[in-house]
């Protein structure tokens, strides 16, 4: 694929420094969970996404590029994936403090079928 995995595409209608902490997040399926944290590096951005119940609790990182539409009015975040893609994903597991490790992103960017990695 062309585009790159850790950035928004245009017209996502993505904001540089919008805080998207607590943005409800919906798969092409239906709602998924709440943004519990963002990154705003240049090609290196993602959503943390607590999953809340729907899928135990866990928390999954979403890289910027399955990001189709940010829609501030409403404080919804569409992805392109399903709610079983999702669910499939390497679990996120990292302290809020540290830093992604480069091996989970190239892992990460693997299972979305993605060559282009950070």
């Amino acid at each position: 694929m062309d585009r790159n995995l850790w950035s928004h595409s245009p017209g996502s209608g993505h904001r540089a420094g919008a805080d998207l902490i607590g943005y409800a997040v919906e798969a092409v399926d239906g709602p998924i969970g709440k943004v519990d944290r963002h990154s705003v590096e240049v090609d290196a951005s993602y959503l943390v996404v607590d999953t809340g119940p729907w899928i135990f609790g866990r928390q999954v990182l979403l890289p910027a590029g399955t990001v189709l539409r940010i829609d501030h009015d409403t404080r919804v975040v569409l992805v392109d994936r399903s709610k079983d893609e999702i669910k499939g994903a390497p679990e996120f597991v990292q302290a809020e403090s540290a830093g992604v490790e480069p091996g989970y992103l190239h892992t990460l960017a693997g299972y979305y079928g993605f060559g282009r990695m950070i």
